[in-house]
């Protein structure tokens, strides 16, 4: 399949036409790193939004969805009424179609990595972390990042957004009400950091920052571009500065009820892998079971969300949520 030459350049990391289109519209425009590309104005007072696509490399959706709305941008850049950032994160993977290469990109945005310290990605997450740090740096107070994914497992909510608990009031406000615009069917409240891109620019940046997931892995250039439709909108609304409009439907709020942590090499979850998504246990029920470590359901319902068993020794294997009161 052929694919389109915005979509196959942002894949591959490419941004140098895009950063000249820019760049001869008078924005000042840096290449920090590969597939990492700031534009700013000289006029005050604009947003700063931080965009990024393919932290795990088999996610493709979003770079195809990204490459339209910047593509289209770049040729009427006066449009452009916030200061960007857009980062392609894991560029290896991206070109493998693999996941990640060595390990989970997601997981390395903190101070102590622990046994991702030698991974093959560490060297990009510090990269995209002195971006991100520069980019932010002297920016006004209206800040964003959106760092755009697809889900491994089918999901009862096909779009879903985890929103750092830690935003501050105003910015949590609105980007509850874009995600809503986005019609982003359900949103966690996530009090703790994984070590995720989003919940870092959170808390190290003050910015209204989310990880937001959009159905399913696809083969880049096979995905349905329609599904996505409602989320291309929203983001093109945001970067064009448009006005806020209603939710195209509320979406449903949860919060963390408790975190499946894998212990051990004998970590094992008490459902299968066809287990969607934001699936009801039942209170006693079990979660998983690690040696003498039993994790079981707390509340009357809990829901779990990237039940995930194949993550290495000490990271997150899983949330449980609970529908917000």
């Amino acid at each position: 399949m052929t694919l389109p030459d915005a979509v196959r350049a942002l894949a591959e990391a490419d941004l140098g036409a895009v950063a000249q289109r820019f760049l001869d519209a008078g924005f000042a425009v840096t290449l920090p790193a590969r597939g990492i590309m700031t534009i700013k104005s000289a006029m005050a007072a604009r947003a700063s939004v931080v965009l990024s696509v393919g932290v795990h490399g088999d996610e493709t959706g979003p770079i195809e969805v990204v490459a339209h709305v910047l593509d289209a941008l770049s040729h009427a850049p006066s449009e452009l009424a916030v200061d960007l950032m857009v980062c392609v994160g894991n560029v290896d993977a991206i070109a493998a179609g693999k996941r990640f290469i060595d390990a989970d990109l997601n997981r390395m945005f903190r101070p102590v990595r622990g046994s991702l310290a030698d991974a093959a990605e560490a060297p990009r997450a510090d990269a995209m972390i002195k971006a991100t740090e520069d980019f932010f740096a002297g920016a006004g107070p209206v800040r964003w990042h959106l760092d755009l994914h697809t889900a491994i497992r089918p999901s009862v909510y096909p779009t879903f957004a985890i929103v750092p608990d830690l935003i501050a009031d105003q910015g949590k406000a609105a980007l509850v009400g874009w995600l809503g615009q986005a019609a982003i069917g359900a949103i966690i409240m996530n009090p703790s950091s994984a070590g995720t891109y989003s919940y870092y620019s959170a808390e190290h940046h003050g910015a209204a920052a989310s990880t937001v997931e959009l159905g399913r892995v696809g083969v880049l250039g096979q995905n349905d571009l329609s599904q996505f439709a409602d989320v291309q909108l929203a983001l093109e609304g945001l970067l064009r500065g448009a006005a806020a409009t209603a939710a195209k439907a509320e979406p449903h709020v949860f919060k963390v009820a408790q975190e499946v942590i894998k212990l051990s090499d004998g970590f094992q979850m008490a459902f299968d892998r066809s287990t969607q998504n934001f699936t009801a246990l039942r209170q006693g029920d079990v979660i998983a079971t690690d040696g003498e470590t039993v994790y079981t359901v707390k509340h009357a319902e809990e829901l779990v969300v990237f039940p995930n068993p194949d993550v290495r020794v000490g990271l997150r294997a899983g949330l449980m949520v609970v529908r917000a009161s």
